[in-house]
């Protein structure tokens, strides 16, 4: 078990990905179970109005993290620096505690409006990491990176695993660990997700992402966020509180979105996870993870 984290995690506890639809019923009311927020900040970025009052409400008054959607950080096309100018300012405002993007790209002359892979090869490590340590120098912090779910991998010549690993050490950039996406990975590309796991460097991880998926066969799943988390994600979330400890954890829900009530009951079995973890630890390890 790796528990000594070199990078400080920005956030605690249970949270929960915020949607539209969920402004309403959380506004005036946060349950205690939830410790913090997340956002793609390209749907609030430049928001005026209600909404943007709304929203500014809520970062006054509880902790928040964003996770981007259009950063594209392994595109063929230069870096859109002035979306992280503006960005910045966001970030600023707000007093958002991290900045997450997904390890991919979505964008070449225009938005593909979906994550395409990245080739595993060394020279895209060192692309990628050059394009992170870019970003990083705008933003004046360091963001995390989140492993993808993927259904091919052209041009591969290295392991996903190792291609990871590398960009992290080579951008000194954290890390986004999807836990959902560890499975249904492992699945479509026949790996162990639990040795997979594993081999993710724990003092890099900023926070964690769990979520639910679509079964499409017995061999292929398709990530989807609309749905239930299944029973092997909630396993392997233990495996992942064993490997780095209790990480605060977010739950990801971008469809078929339920009441709040419904909600809290995928929330508060994180929060009995993490609670099983500190069970599991001696006195002085309890005391010293809060």
């Amino acid at each position: 078990m790796n528990i000594t984290h070199r990078f400080e995690q920005p956030v605690s506890g249970a949270g929960l990905g915020l949607r539209r639809e969920l402004v309403k019923p959380l506004l005036h009311h946060k349950p205690d179970e939830i410790s913090f927020f997340e956002v793609a900040p390209e749907n609030w970025m430049g928001l005026g109005g209600r909404l943007g009052k709304e929203f500014r409400a809520f970062t006054e008054r509880y902790p928040f993290v964003t996770h981007g959607l259009s950063l594209s950080i392994g595109s063929p096309a230069p870096l859109d620096e002035e979306f992280l100018k503006k960005l910045k300012v966001f970030l600023d405002h707000h007093g958002i505690l991290a900045y997450t993007e997904h390890l991919s790209y979505c964008s070449d002359d225009g938005h593909l409006y979906d994550l395409m892979p990245i080739p595993f090869t060394d020279e895209a490590v060192s692309y990628v990491a050059n394009r992170i340590r870019r970003v990083q120098e705008i933003l004046e912090r360091r963001i995390a990176i989140e492993n993808v779910s993927y259904y091919a991998a052209p041009g591969q010549e290295i392991s996903e695993i190792d291609f990871i690993r590398n960009v992290l050490e080579e951008a000194d950039c954290g890390l986004l660990l999807d836990v959902n996406n560890i499975v249904v990975n492992s699945i479509n590309h026949d790996y162990d997700a639990e040795q997979y796991l594993r081999a993710l460097p724990a003092d890099r991880v900023f926070y964690f992402h769990i979520a639910g998926h679509y079964v499409e066969a017995e061999d292929l799943r398709v990530d989807t966020h609309g749905s239930d988390v299944s029973e092997q994600v909630w396993a392997l979330l233990d495996t992942a509180y064993d490997h780095c400890g209790p990480v605060a954890t977010l739950l990801e829900r971008d469809f078929n979105i339920p009441a709040v009530d419904d909600l809290l009951i995928e929330i508060n079995r994180i929060r009995d996870a993490q609670t099983r973890w500190h069970a599991r630890q001696p006195q002085n390890m309890r005391a010293s993870h809060g």
